[in-house]
């Protein structure tokens, strides 16, 4: 990861500059305003212009890629599970990562990515496209993938389709991190550790204090690579405690 650090310490030396070596189209005739913003945007993103250099499917490589350099969650022979995984560039990373591809020596990993939006294939990868983990049916699938192994580490990048009310966008994907989480419950090998992304609001606090009751300990963090303008952040609970059977479910 030595080489991530170094590239992000050349991204924010150049972020500021970044649109001096990209040509801002002049003619958006006939496309939306919304249209504009977004490719005006991705133009002067320092991120996904480093995403095409190194073939990484989308920019939110870098935000894993740093969580994983700051806090070692993902290690050769690990089993990861990719919640949200389209369009793969997350499970592009833990393939490297886990060396689920084997091609280094020593531990191979295993990778499941799932998500309701098509996935094309990623070596090294098991990829359940077009299928919605919020469908408890979806979810039972993924369990008959896992045969009875414990994933080390289980991801959620899920986001809903955002509203425009913080408040209700807010709401949908606190909802969401809460189905990941009790999967990740149900499944994890003891000692494993949740990612999760959330917009941060009214209801973060109490989601951050259901995490504390499962796992040692639950670190936050905003990654370089999250736009300016958007509240996610992500939590990080590691040391999986395990379920007890006196232990009560979240909400």
């Amino acid at each position: 990861m030595k080489r991530f650090s170094r590239n992000l310490l050349i991204l924010r030396d150049l972020h500021s500059c970044t649109t001096l070596f990209r040509e801002v189209p002049k003619d958006l005739k006939g496309k939306k305003h919304s249209s504009q913003l977004w490719l005006v945007r991705q133009l002067k993103d320092p991120y996904v212009e480093m995403a095409r250099k190194e073939n990484y499917r989308c920019r939110s490589a870098y935000k894993l890629l740093e969580i994983n350099d700051k806090f070692k969650i993902l290690q050769p022979g690990h089993i990861v599970i990719d919640c949200g995984a389209a369009p793969g560039s997350w499970t592009q990373v833990a393939i490297k990562a886990t060396n689920a591809n084997a091609k280094e020596g020593g531990d191979v990993g295993t990778v499941f990515g799932i998500d309701k939006q098509p996935i094309y294939p990623i070596e090294g990868a098991t990829l359940l496209s077009g299928m919605d983990f919020t469908d408890p049916a979806s979810r039972n699938l993924l369990l008959k993938h896992l045969n009875g192994k414990k994933p080390n580490v289980v991801l959620s990048d899920m986001a809903p389709n955002a509203s425009g009310i913080r408040d209700l966008d807010h709401e949908m994907i606190i909802q969401l991190a809460y189905i990941a989480l009790k999967f990740a419950l149900q499944v994890s090998e003891r000692n494993g550790t949740f990612v999760c992304k959330i917009w941060d609001g009214g209801k973060s606090q109490q989601f951050e204090k259901d995490l504390i009751k499962f796992y040692k300990y639950v670190k936050s963090i905003r990654p370089e690579a999250t736009r300016d303008e958007s509240t996610e952040k992500f939590l990080i609970a590691r040391g999986f405690k395990g379920i007890k059977s006196t232990s009560s479910n979240t909400t």
